[in-house]
């Protein structure tokens, strides 16, 4: 492999959880990195993707690597829609040859393609990451489609990077050849959730009361959009059912969204011990998970992964997850780092609220191992997994 070796790289928008990548891969002495965005989603498109509240990050997601925005010409631009990442000029930028190969995150819009397509028609190595998997919900004739179209045009890039199981196994369902699929893992800032962990931890009493949870309580915590894939109603009903059980528990929901004024109309009426943050931004959603002691996902086949349970277990909490939730075969081991239920069973959640409320000496095992586990799904992790396919697929033969 040439060296230093030059990347670009192509992403929709500036991702809280891209940032610390890109920062680790721009320092590694032997790598150029370019990363090249599609567009600069404005507060109210944050709201508009779910998030239920006009706002930016406040954490820097463009300091420590070379970045461009690109022209994105899509009218309207921006989430939601295959057309809404439109930037021609890409073609050229990798038509001129200055990119030893391009890493494409995802093909669900057009701007994907353009980068693909001149990958294709310039000769240039394409490494396309995704984290679809096969237990998305999908009528026969979508799934028909699907395995035509998809077999057609996976096994011609150069190398398929895949977040986790689940997504290694879709990659080889659509004809992906198995040496050439490598492992890129979803990730979160884990020194940097560490850090504000440690800064939280000795007020979690005092944080806890300021949200009305009982310092003597097992706490559930929910933490994303309230839309329909994350189920948030799901949570609320099992969380109602446990408390009404007798146990001792309470829910902390962290977000905002659509579904938001029936989950508080829910508690409203029930009286439940559910208690709403409002959306917290990066700097703020830490002391929710110190002050919870496990996160439940509830979502649908729709979550591809879950990043939140990263920064859960980053935070040494257990997790809770459905039988569709992406990174449930990676990151959650029954009995270990949490539990796993089927989607929509109410019945079974409220069932591992109250067995896990009951047993605090196991919440504090399962808490160590979730840190243990979380210390693998790390930046340098996939740092790792980019510089061996890089590799690999220039030291073999296309």
């Amino acid at each position: 492999m040439r060296l230093p070796y030059k990347l670009a790289i192509v992403s929709t928008h500036p991702i809280q959880y891209h940032a610390p990548w890109f920062r680790a891969l721009a320092a590694q002495p032997d790598l150029r990195i370019h990363v090249f965005y599609c567009h600069q989603a404005t507060p109210d498109e944050q709201s508009r993707a779910g998030f239920g509240v006009a706002f930016d990050w406040d954490i820097p997601l463009l300091e420590g690597y070379p970045y461009t925005f690109l022209k994105n010409v899509a009218k309207p631009a921006g989430h939601g829609r295959f057309r809404g990442f439109d930037t021609p000029e890409i073609d050229n930028i990798i038509r001129r040859r200055e990119y030893d190969a391009v890493l494409v995150n995802g093909w669900h819009y057009k701007s994907a393609w353009q980068a693909i397509w001149a990958c294709w028609k310039s000769g240039t190595k394409v490494l396309v990451r995704g984290d679809s998997h096969l237990h998305t919900h999908r009528g026969p004739l979508t799934r028909m489609a699907k395995w035509l179209g998809y077999r057609t045009f996976i096994p011609r890039f150069d190398a398929c990077l895949a977040v986790g199981h689940w997504s290694r196994e879709y990659f080889l369902h659509y004809g992906a050849r198995q040496e050439r699929i490598f492992l890129v893992p979803h990730m979160v800032d884990n020194r940097r959730i560490a850090a504000e962990r440690s800064r939280w931890e000795p007020d979690r009493d005092h944080v806890r009361s300021q949200w009305g949870l009982d310092e003597n309580t097992v706490v559930f915590a929910f933490a994303g959009k309230f839309i329909e894939k994350k189920r948030p109603l799901t949570f609320v009903r099992a969380l109602d059912r446990a408390a009404r059980e007798g146990a001792g528990v309470q829910g902390l929901m962290v977000g905002d969204g659509s579904l938001r004024a029936d989950c508080e109309a829910f508690v409203a009426e029930r009286r439940s011990p559910i208690r709403f943050t409002g959306f917290l931004n990066q700097s703020q959603i830490i002391a929710a998970y110190v002050a919870s002691d496990l996160l439940v996902l509830p979502s649908d086949g729709d979550e591809t992964w879950g990043l939140v349970v990263n920064e859960a277990m980053a935070c040494g909490r257990p997790c809770i997850v459905s039988d569709h939730v992406g990174c449930g075969p990676d990151l959650v081991k029954a009995g270990v780092t949490g539990a796993i239920f089927p989607l929509d069973d109410v019945d079974g959640l409220a069932a591992l609220m109250m067995a896990l409320s009951r047993d605090r000496s196991h919440l504090a095992f399962m808490s160590s191992q979730a840190g243990c586990v979380i210390e693998k799904q790390s930046t340098g992790t996939a740092v790792n997994g980019v510089l061996q396919c890089l590799s690999a697929i220039n030291s073999s033969q296309t």
